[in-house]
């Protein structure tokens, strides 16, 4: 009985991987294309029984992870291993392998939504906690994703070191950062129903506090 129930376990888990390969790029297109209604879509299946939600996509935070490991893979056939990977000097020492650089990174790039999500909360007025938090977080998790990619791709082309290559980078990543803080106004506008200039502050608080705290970690890795 044990071993039918792990064959249907491991069916299951087959299924939900190759499925991967139909909705990953559906999600990511639906991201590019539609970033906000994406972010209202999130916020309408968290609604939903558990077994009902994101049925025609990948989940926001599933999306994240699965788009900082194509990166990942991007990196090791454009430049090669990230210089993290097997460094011993400061909290590097723990990046010992592929799979420990992309939880850094996972890790590293959650922290926009989660820093985003709960500056939503604190300028609505309304408790922190586990359920509040949840909507907004996942639905940043989707623009967090692209964002990842293109800072990704962004680092790469500066560090193929090429003239023309370290200019593109440069330039991706200040399109990436263009783009992801565009969205982001928007974002606080619809949400707070509020002018311009308040969104741009809350956003550009936010934007501020996440980069600022990668940067301080970063010098962690050094």
């Amino acid at each position: 009985m044990d071993f039918l129930k792990l064959i249907q376990s491991l069916d299951e888990l087959l299924y939900e991987i190759m499925s991967w390969l139909v909705f990953y790029p559906v999600t990511l297109w639906r991201t590019l294309t539609r970033p906000l209604k994406m972010m209202d879509y999130s916020d309408a299946e968290l609604g939903d029984a558990t077994e009902k939600q994101y049925t025609d996509t990948l989940s926001p935070p599933l999306f994240l992870l699965l788009t900082l490991a194509i990166g990942h893979a991007i990196e090791l056939w454009l430049v090669g291993q990230n210089a993290l990977v097997g460094n011993r000097v400061g909290l590097s020492a723990f990046i010992s392998d592929d799979s420990s650089l992309i939880l850094l990174r996972t890790v590293t790039f959650s922290l926009f939504p989660l820093l985003l999500a709960a500056r939503l909360l604190h300028a609505r007025s309304r408790k922190l906690d586990r359920d509040t938090l949840r909507a907004p977080f996942y639905s940043q998790c989707y623009l967090a994703a692209p964002f990842a990619l293109l800072s990704g791709l962004s680092e790469n082309l500066i560090r193929y070191a090429q003239p023309w290559s370290e200019a593109s980078g440069v330039l991706l990543y200040l399109f990436a950062l263009l783009w992801f803080g565009t969205l982001q106004i928007l974002w606080f506008r619809q949400h707070l129903k509020c002018g311009f200039w308040r969104a741009f502050g809350n956003a550009s608080l936010a934007m501020v506090l996440c980069l600022g705290v990668i940067a301080l970690t970063g010098t962690l890795f050094a």
